[in-house]
């Protein structure tokens, strides 16, 4: 198992090639501030380029998963005559881990322990997956505060749950609770909470024992496809086809179906 010492907000673990990312601010439950962020964006550059790294999963420490953005660092600037720079917040905090983890070709589990608000919200849904506890709560909270969902939420809300829902909870801002976050395909799972891991846990080593080349092609052709043409999305999978029919794990897997036995992949 390996573990980073020299993070203070958030921890790393990687252990039988699943990388576990925690956000490590308990007390503020795990609000995003400028720490959280560079050493969050930091860590998934090391992950996506570790080649041991099969399987990324991302939780929170304590009773949240994230609160978003951290409001109290915000106190100070909160007076008469104080202008945002959102935009420049947004390229600088929040959007370059949305882009690591939506093309990073490797699974993404969001394990989602408790509430998920905000920016919390948002990461959430750029996993790959998400598996959340019973007490897992989902909220588009942007409203309350008079902005709009961002951290790819306008992107990837509506392709979980359809315009109308996404429509819904960003106008309204309104709690998901897990149950209807699984009713309504917002979470692949919902288990009890001392249970959490130990789902997580399965659902990793399971990714982990998959041809990894083939798991992160397939990311790439659904991540993709809703922005081509039938045609374009046709020459796209005959390419990846080709790139996966290519790698030692396809090799792999023939033999092992014809020999009749297990394939051990390599992710090469």
């Amino acid at each position: 198992m390996t573990t980073a010492t020299d993070l203070t907000t958030i921890t790393l673990t990687i252990s039988d090639h699943v990388a576990t990312i925690s956000l490590n601010r308990p007390d503020v439950l795990n609000a995003f501030n400028d720490e959280v962020s560079a050493e969050f964006i930091a860590t998934l550059k090391h992950i996506a380029r570790d080649d041991d790294v099969r399987v990324v999963v991302i939780t929170g420490v304590g009773r949240a998963f994230s609160s978003g953005q951290d409001l109290g660092d915000l106190e100070a600037k909160y007076v008469p005559g104080h202008v945002p720079t959102m935009a420049t917040d947004l390229k600088k905090r929040y959007d370059p881990w949305v882009k690591l983890i939506r093309t990073m070709e490797k699974p993404v589990i969001a394990a989602v322990n408790g509430v998920a608000a905000g920016a919390g919200c948002s990461l959430a849904l750029a996993c790959d997956m998400r598996i959340a506890s019973e007490h897992a709560k989902f909220i588009e909270v942007f409203v309350n505060v008079g902005l709009v969902p961002d951290s790819a939420s306008t992107w990837t809300l509506p392709r979980l749950v359809g315009l109308g829902r996404a429509m819904e909870l960003c106008m309204t801002g309104r709690p998901v609770k897990a149950d209807e976050a699984l009713a309504i395909g917002l979470v692949n799972q919902v288990v009890p909470a001392d249970e959490l891991e130990s789902a997580t846990a399965k659902m990793a080593a399971r990714l982990s024992s998959l041809p990894g080349k083939a798991l992160g092609l397939t990311k790439r052709l659904l991540n993709d496809s809703f922005e081509r043409t039938l045609p374009e999305q046709l020459e796209a999978e005959a390419f990846a086809q080709d790139t996966a029919g290519r790698t030692a794990d396809h090799f792999e897997g023939v033999t092992a179906f014809l020999q009749k036995r297990t394939p051990t992949f390599t992710g090469k």
